[in-house]
């Protein structure tokens, strides 16, 4: 019996961002040390065949960390040690914000599910960008999800996300430009093809680049091929799909379903997994596939849809600290089953 088994149901009897953070803070304190060699040597899976490039990066396991876990850029480290190959910080916005009143996190236990309303709660970009310049950063890929802060206009967004960028630049490896979470009034509406480019111009005249932008799974296929227009005209470098849904699935069962906030976890697996594919064989850039993804078989399917990379978050609430090595694992056994030599052999084979 894991060590998680035993302290799940202590962390499940508190509130869901309690016990977040409750999590957060444990993981900060044994980052540098001897605790984080400690968790290198029991999670990490060194394997030259999870090896995938994307966007000019180097990612030693397709399986990563989504945006959300680690708003702060407090514990990349110790993700990593526990064998991510990559962590996503944020979303950061221009200005410190406290975020939606809580309760604003909720387990949906029965589905494996979460719904949160944060509202891009997050310290700001000056004071995340610090942190990211004073810190020793993992031996990983590090993207950083920028997003608009809750009080600036919408017509003044394409500024805005261009002085978060400029304040954390230096620290990232790629950069997401997040128009698709539910939870901050207004910001879906910059999923329109003049605000996106207006958003996407203003970044790379600031020179941000690997750029890549993050979708909604609630949008309509047409609004998704032209947001992929201007992908392709404007030359960024990758897609990430999906964001959290405000969709209710009927499968959900959890009263707390009726919580409002965008749902995340196992009831969105499968169309997130469709709509990876959707994107990946509408577009040549490189596809991040999101939504799920609990287990080897989920990460496996997006892969063969055509992401290059994946991300999970809500898994880890329900499955803990072991979930990447158990996914790499698995997913070297579903090479050898599949007959694959690496995992770029199998990405899109099924499109």
């Amino acid at each position: 019996m894991s060590l998680y088994t035993l302290t799940k149901p202590v962390l499940f009897s508190l509130p869901a961002e309690t016990a977040h953070g409750l999590v957060s803070r444990s993981l900060e304190a044994v980052q540098n040390t001897p605790v984080e060699s400690m968790l290198r040597g029991t999670y990490v899976v060194d394997d030259e065949r999870l090896s995938v490039t994307a966007f000019g990066q180097e990612f030693p396991t397709p399986v990563g960390v989504a945006a959300g876990f680690d708003k702060n850029a407090r514990v990349s480290r110790a993700l990593a040690a526990l064998g991510f190959g990559h962590v996503e910080v944020g979303g950061v916005t221009a200005e410190r914000q406290p975020g939606n009143p809580r309760p604003r996190l909720f387990r949906l236990k029965p589905d494996r599910a979460l719904i949160n309303r944060m509202g891009f709660n997050n310290e700001g970009a000056d004071t995340i960008g610090a942190r990211l310049d004073e810190t020793t950063l993992p031996n990983v890929p590090i993207g950083i999800n920028i997003g608009k802060s809750k009080s600036t206009p919408l017509e003044e967004a394409p500024s805005d996300y261009r002085y978060t960028y400029e304040r954390v630049a230096d620290a990232g490896d790629y950069f997401v430009v997040n128009v698709s979470s539910p939870n901050t009034p207004g910001l879906r509406s910059l999923q329109n093809r003049e605000s996106l480019e207006a958003i996407i111009g203003e970044l790379q005249d600031a020179g941000a680049a690997p750029l890549l932008v993050k979708l909604s799974p609630d949008l309509p296929g047409p609004a998704i091929e032209d947001s992929l227009a201007v992908v392709d005209e404007m030359g960024l470098d990758g897609v990430i799909v999906t964001n959290t849904t405000t969709e209710r699935p009927e499968s959900l069962t959890a009263p707390q379903q009726a919580e409002r906030g965008g749902l995340s976890g196992d009831p969105i697996e499968e169309c997130a997994t469709g709509l990876v594919g959707f994107v990946a064989e509408r577009t040549d850039v490189p596809v991040i596939g999101v939504g799920g993804i609990s287990d080897a078989e989920g990460a496996y399917r997006k892969i063969r849809a055509g992401a290059r990379v994946v991300q999970l978050y809500t898994g880890l609430v329900y499955e803990g600290p072991s979930l990447a090595r158990d996914i790499n694992e698995g997913l070297l056994d579903l090479l050898d089953r599949d007959g694959f030599d690496s995992i770029e052999d199998a990405i899109g084979v099924d499109q």
